[in-house]
């Protein structure tokens, strides 16, 4: 059977479509999360960059109050990372999920459990949280009560693997750096456990927001293993098709794939985000030689600067009282006009982030 075949730049253009970042969407934050399959969420501002970079007149409180509601929520998903999904997701997701958690604690915590029954530990801290939501500290400690000599705080974090644990708010809000206190999801969100995703309905889902991709596109964003059976099942449901290197690429038949010379704006994207996190093979947004400009040696994904649709340099953020200044650096020369486009959209994201202070823009270019 031959496959029709794709190019970087449509699969660039692809996948900005389908994050919202060709055009800014006119959804509602929650069905902006649902439609990314949620946002990675390890530090509190980044998901209310993603959704401003994303959608038409997003404000801070829209998602801060979608937490307060337990509408939204921060719980460990995708390669045991924390991420902002909506409640029906997080009942559906975590199931399906579990295994590759389970392992997860296998690798971090397998001294801390050594010997030790783990439904016996999940029981026991399901009932400490259900009582009463404990921060990672106060619960080592109760579970080092219960078991004398064992690290309590190595117990606590294979427990958050163990069993869904969300992130109460204010945790996880905008500007947030309260310890997050800790509740079993069902709990928190007064419901039981929802049937799973099967991996079937997860690959759907993923193409729908990250594809055309391969096989291990899929298992890099997720964590799970698999996926060959899953698309031998959804094969004749699927689109294939084959990349420049030769890859089979999968994807859903009516999904939207762009013309490659489609314009692309310019976009500021948050620091970790699901954009360039989510591929096994990311030059369709970012060269591998910038990779190392992007991805720091400490664990760091800075903000990027998108320029025809690729990552062209990183921005931060610098405040002083009453006074906020977007420091970007560019990785090549930029036209005129590309250099304005960046600017407007500095201005526009200074004025959602520090309201009120004065603002600029310094652009530079990054060191070698």
């Amino acid at each position: 059977m031959t496959h029709d075949r794709i190019g970087l730049r449509a699969l660039n253009r692809a996948t900005l479509q389908r994050q919202m970042l060709l055009a800014r969407s006119t959804r509602t934050p929650a069905q902006a999360i649902e439609r990314l399959v949620g946002l990675q969420a390890q530090a509190p501002n980044p998901p209310y960059v993603g959704l401003w970079s994303r959608l038409d007149n997003f404000r801070i409180e829209q998602l801060s109050a979608l937490m307060r509601q337990r509408r939204i929520v921060r719980v460990a998903l995708m390669r045991s990372t924390l991420h902002l999904v909506t409640a029906r997701d997080c009942l559906a997701l975590r199931p399906l999920l579990q295994p590759m958690l389970w392992r997860s604690v296998n690798g971090a915590y397998r001294r801390a459990i050594e010997g030790l029954d783990a439904a016996a530990l999940v029981a026991a801290g399901r009932a400490l949280l259900a009582e009463q939501p404990h921060d990672n500290a106060e619960l080592g400690r109760a579970l080092a009560a219960r078991w004398p000599g064992r690290d309590g705080a190595a117990l606590a974090g294979a427990l958050r693997n163990l069993a869904p644990l969300v992130h109460l708010p204010p945790a996880g809000t905008w500007n947030s750096h309260a310890s997050a206190k800790l509740a079993p999801a069902d709990v928190w969100l007064g419901a039981p456990p929802a049937g799973p995703l099967t991996q079937d309905e997860l690959l759907l889902r993923y193409l729908g927001a990250f594809g055309p991709a391969t096989l291990a596109d899929a298992a890099a964003w997720s964590g799970l293993g698999g996926w060959k059976a899953v698309a031998e099942r959804l094969r004749r449901k699927l689109r294939v098709f084959v990349g420049d290197e030769g890859q089979e690429l999968f994807d859903l038949p009516r999904a939207p794939r762009p013309h490659p010379d489609t314009p692309a704006p310019p976009r500021l994207v948050a620091e970790w985000d699901n954009l360039l996190l989510s591929h096994a093979e990311r030059s369709r947004v970012l060269s591998e030689a910038h990779r190392p400009r992007v991805f720091t040696v400490n664990g760091i994904v800075r903000g990027t600067a998108l320029v025809d649709g690729f990552v062209a340099g990183t921005w931060k953020i610098h405040r002083r009282p009453g006074h906020a200044t977007l420091a970007v650096e560019r990785f090549s020369r930029w036209s005129a006009a590309e250099r304005q486009g960046i600017e407007a959209e500095g201005l526009n994201l200074l004025a959602f982030a520090a309201p009120g202070d004065a603002a600029d823009v310094r652009i530079a270019e990054a060191a070698a």
